[in-house]
């Protein structure tokens, strides 16, 4: 194998792929990713067995060929090359190395054969449909961060993807809960989704999916089975397994008789719990609101720090109400909504509120109030 390649290309593809190769591994080629050249490009794909990542880049092949290399060395020596660099690949030598040369820069890299590189094959995967760029951006952004990290309840280390049918229409929904709060965002069913098995793709696919779609344009190719799903970009292709596992009937902690409704601007509420939230300890990072007419007083103490209070003008109406709840997943959840009105909808200090974008039912949070 022998070719020469741009840094910003290489270096691109290999962001995405080096997130995929875990630090520390067991069997040793799974360490490598696999470089194919072929006539006009260069593919790259990285696996740990659970997740694919295959991306193809423009480069100048002068021999066709493969080979493996160790993929966080790779990743780190063309990421400290200069920008611009014009960088050449040759394994086209006796022995199991790869040389790499850019301007005054050589480096000779061990290789693993090819051979045992592990292929991860999709299989049959008879659900097809495709969503646009920017769609599957936002349902990722408006979920993932309530992604649980708890090991011991795998079902809930991702995003529930599945079909419904709301106020008499077919919507595809994405929920996502680590039990203290909850992400659900919905969208028109897709042409193709109709009748699709509820899949739960797993937090680390998500994380690289994410990547992905940051320079992805127009729509996004979906394929899945019951057990594994395929994303399709104009040069990449994301392979994952999906957790085996049942997801929680989400729908019965979200509450239907929550009659006391606050409005406020997102952005300066959001601001005033951050400012807040400075004071309180670090354990509980909890923040309470006591809410009377129109009027939302934050307020957080703790005995090392001190205390700290701030008034906001708000739009309710109903009796009052102290409730507290943890600052760090009330910023969550604002930062989905941004710049728009924020709608609190509560019925008492211990049961859950749910908090919408006023401009957009598309998304719902579910947010567990605690003790303060």
């Amino acid at each position: 194998m022998k070719l020469t390649i741009e840094r910003s290309a290489l270096l691109g593809a290999l962001s995405h792929e080096q997130g995929v190769v875990e630090r520390r591994n067991t069997i040793p080629i799974l360490s490598n990713i696999l470089l194919e050249a072929a006539e006009g490009g260069l593919s790259l794909t990285a696996t740990d067995m659970d997740l694919a990542v295959i991306e193809t880049v423009p480069a100048s092949v002068g021999t066709a060929g493969a080979v493996t290399v160790a993929a966080h060395t790779f990743y780190d020596i063309v990421r400290k090359l200069p920008d611009g660099a014009q960088i050449e690949l040759d394994a086209s030598g006796e022995g199991d190395q790869m040389s790499l040369v850019a301007g005054r820069s050589r480096f000779t890299l061990q290789t693993l054969p090819t051979a045992d590189f592990p292929v991860m094959t999709s299989g049959d995967l008879p659900f097809k449909y495709a969503l646009d760029a920017d769609q599957l951006r936002s349902i990722i952004d408006r979920t993932r961060f309530a992604i649980s990290t708890e090991e011991t309840r795998y079902y809930l280390n991702g995003i529930y993807l599945h079909t419904k049918e709301q106020d008499g229409k077919h919507v595809l929904r994405a929920v996502a809960t680590d039990g203290h709060r909850l992400a659900r965002v919905e969208i028109d069913l897709p042409d193709g989704a109709a009748g699709m098995p509820g899949v739960i793709i797993p937090r680390k696919t998500v994380v690289e999916l994410r990547k992905l779609i940051d320079e992805a344009e127009g729509p996004i190719d979906i394929a899945l089975s019951d057990t594994k799903v395929r994303f399709s970009f104009q040069n990449a292709v994301l392979t994952s397994k999906l957790i085996d596992g049942t997801f929680p009937d989400y729908e019965r902690v979200i509450p239907e008789g929550n009659d006391k409704c606050l409005t406020v601007e997102c952005a300066q509420f959001a601001d005033a719990v951050d400012r807040v939230a400075t004071i309180s300890t670090e354990k509980s990072r909890a923040v309470k609101l006591n809410i009377d007419q129109n009027a939302l007083t934050l307020s957080a103490s703790s005995p090392d720090s001190g205390t700290a209070v701030e008034e906001l003008p708000v739009d309710y109406e109903k009796d009052g109400i102290e409730i507290g709840f943890n600052s760090r997943y009330l910023l969550d959840i604002t930062q989905q909504i941004g710049a728009g009105t924020a709608e609190f909808s509560m019925a008492d200090a211990a049961s859950p509120t749910i908090v919408r974008d006023e401009s957009d039912k598309s998304a719902l949070y579910v947010l567990m109030p605690m003790r303060v």
